[in-house]
């Protein structure tokens, strides 16, 4: 079925009085089909009411818009009416004259006896024959509401938008006017967006629930599918199996949040003096192409622009090493591979946790899996093809490089060996090898293959050492691949020190991306003191075309080495909740079922929009839509569970509730 209303990222920012905003929503985008009941729910203060006005007209976004049937709304319109709590009923009008008062104006056009055939039939639609003639002040709060249901249908809107229409009533009026409701909107198609607070009135309403985050700055969390047939009857609902699995999911999903923003209650305010908090930082890095940001805040200047008068880039041997000068605090900040964050702060491998934030994603793609030449003249040109060599030679243990269980170079190479039918804990050996040393184990012999960044899958093609069987272009282009990560800690106690961290970065990365910029980032990556790689395997990808080492033409990847466009640096929480899933199916960890919570937590969008908005950048998140993989498989982000069971190759999935929230960080 095709969209019906889109709601395009839209943020919505408002003044204060001091002179400051206040971001009331963050890109919330969100696809409506023809006929759907939306509900809208969250904690007071996320915003529900707000992004029903946008959608209403009545109010504008900031930025973003929204669609209905093709085109903007841009003010209020008879295709849209609002049902409020209060009833806004006029009260010198009868019952009959309020419904009256929309269908004269909107209807116009028609006869005087269509029009009243209209009126008179809305008034039965709701049950109110008996009252046509009453004024609201003689009517109870329960017709009230059913005459303000009348007037909004009466001229027929497409959209029927309704802000708590039953919160103020009691229980018994308020299931009354639920089950009339149901039945209105089912014979009349209408498509309807619901404010609500109560659970269960929007399990037994909705085709799919919206969960806001807290505020500022509230998203959306989660979507939950209500997969129960219409026509609904309440008793049926409740007694659907899945009913209490979707009710718990809610209220798990709620006091989530409740947790959330008491654990915030309880952070110090901390207040900059004299500028930022420290401005001597030690930044690890692995020496890799996409290290190109940090190489390029410090060498350019862009640091020391944002009152970072001393920063050190500590060329580090492994990501290990990265992962324990962050825990221990030997490093200030550090490029991180995409999933390490997350592992950290989850304590992946019984380690103690250790919140650790990512206000940034630093690069996407970059990175290919290498087979040995020996695999290549064997035959080998397709994963089909490896599965085959494997199974031709059962005796001999095939050894796999990548460079840390976390990241994208462990799940990426599990996630193409497994879409191939090939188990990466039983049909090969999984090593972890830093990158500098991937070549020289091939060489060696050690290693039979592995998946990691470049330079190092060039310099094997370069001395005939290998060839490269797939890019992550191949996999997933524009997946997340180095990223920022801090210690929560480190910034709760340095937060001006934080966000200028994050604008230098955000302005090498756009320098980075810069195609103009490359020759002279090159010259500054094959120094010993970062890369310190030859520039005629360093350029494969960054500047030149790009050689598989397969006998075939070089190929452009202008998207090889990804620092900025098309919103890179936005740290994405469906990308994160991805991530999570991958560490789960492989037995890294445990699927936390806190999900959005750690999310929260690890991904902080508020810390990424709050530098973009000191630039001047466009505070644009990306779009809220599933992942799909080259093997046509699907990721939705509001079904993860589901999507791990589906999974053909796992390890025995976990799911647990992970607390973290007794790890609030001191501030010294």
């Amino acid at each position: 079925m095709s969209v019906f209303v889109e709601i395009d990222r839209v943020d919505r920012v408002f003044p204060l009085p001091n002179g400051g905003k206040y971001i009331a929503l963050k890109n919330i985008d969100l696809k409506i089909r023809q006929g759907e009941f939306i509900s809208l729910i969250g904690h007071s203060g996320c915003g529900k009411s707000t992004l029903l006005n946008i959608i209403a007209g009545l109010d504008q976004p900031t930025q973003g818009g929204v669609i209905l049937e093709g085109r903007q709304v841009t003010q209020p319109g008879p295709d849209r009416m609002v049902v409020f709590q209060n009833y806004s009923l006029l009260p010198w009008l009868s019952v009959r004259e309020n419904i009256a008062l929309g269908v004269d104006e909107v209807m116009a056009h028609r006869s005087k006896d269509e029009r009243k055939g209209i009126v008179e039939h809305h008034i039965d639609l709701v049950g109110l024959r008996q009252a046509a003639s009453k004024r609201p002040g003689e009517l109870s709060g329960g017709m009230k509401q059913r005459v303000a249901i009348a007037r909004a249908l009466a001229i027929r809107p497409k959209l029927l938008l309704l802000d708590e229409p039953f919160g103020a009533l009691d229980a018994l009026t308020r299931g009354g006017l639920q089950e009339q409701l149901m039945k209105i909107c089912q014979e009349s198609k209408v498509t309807c967006i619901m404010v609500t607070h109560d659970v269960d009135e929007a399990l037994l309403l909705s085709d799919r629930i919206v969960m806001l985050t807290n505020g500022p700055e509230s998203h959306i969390g989660q979507i939950i599918d209500v997969e129960i047939a219409r026509p609904r009857q309440r008793l049926e609902v409740v007694n659907h199996p899945s009913y209490y699995q979707l009710r718990n999911e809610m209220l798990y999903f709620l006091n989530q949040q409740k947790k959330a923003k008491h654990r915030q209650s309880k952070l110090p305010q901390i207040v900059a003096r004299n500028g930022l908090e420290k401005v001597n930082l030690e930044i690890g890095f692995i020496p890799l192409t996409d290290c190109a940001p940090l190489v390029v805040a410090k060498e350019k200047g862009f640091f020391a622009k944002y009152g970072l008068e001393e920063v050190t880039l500590n060329r580090e041997p492994s990501w290990k090493a990265i992962a324990q000068g962050i825990v221990t605090g030997r490093l200030d900040a550090a490029q991180m591979v995409a999933g390490m964050p997350l592992s950290l702060t989850l304590g992946a491998g019984n380690k103690p946790k250790m919140p650790v934030v990512c206000a940034l994603t630093l690069s996407r793609n970059g990175n290919a899996i290498t087979l040995s030449k020996q695999l290549y003249n064997q035959g080998v040109r397709t994963l089909a093809d490896f599965k085959s060599a494997l199974q031709a030679t059962p005796d001999k243990v095939h050894t796999l490089g990548m460079v840390y269980p976390s990241s994208m170079h462990n799940l990426m190479l599990r996630y193409w060996l497994a879409s191939g039918g090939i188990d990466p804990d039983g049909d090969v050996n999984l090593t972890v090898i830093p990158p500098p040393q991937m070549v020289s184990n091939l060489k060696a012999g050690n290693i039979d293959g592995y998946c990691v960044g470049e330079p190092w899958n060039s310099r094997a093609v370069y001395e005939d050492l290998g060839f490269v069987i797939a890019t992550d272009l191949d996999l997933w282009a524009g997946h997340p691949e180095k990223v920022l990560g801090v210690r929560e800690e480190w910034v709760n106690k340095y937060p001006q020190t934080h966000i200028a961290l994050v604008k230098a970065l955000l302005e090498a990365c756009e320098y980075c991306d810069d195609l103009r910029n490359r020759e002279e980032i090159l010259a500054l990556l094959t120094r010993e003191q970062y890369v310190g790689s030859a520039p005629e395997y360093t350029r494969p990808g960054f500047i030149d075309p790009y050689d598989r080492g397969m006998g075939e033409a070089p190929q452009q990847l202008p998207r090889f080495n990804q620092f900025y466009v098309d919103r890179t640096n936005y740290p994405d929480q469906v990308e994160g909740l991805w991530l999570m899933t991958q560490l789960a199916r492989w037995g890294i960890i445990p699927f936390p079922k806190n999900w959005v919570s750690i999310l929260e937590r690890v991904r902080r969008i508020d810390l990424f929009g709050a530098a973009v908005r000191e630039l001047g950048m466009p505070d644009v998140g990306r779009d809220r839509d599933s992942i799909r993989m080259f093997d046509g498989t699907v990721f939705n982000p509001d079904n993860p569970i589901d999507y791990l069971n589906n999974l053909e190759i796992k390890r025995q999935i976990r799911v647990e509730e992970i607390d973290i929230d007794d790890l609030v960080t001191p501030v010294a």
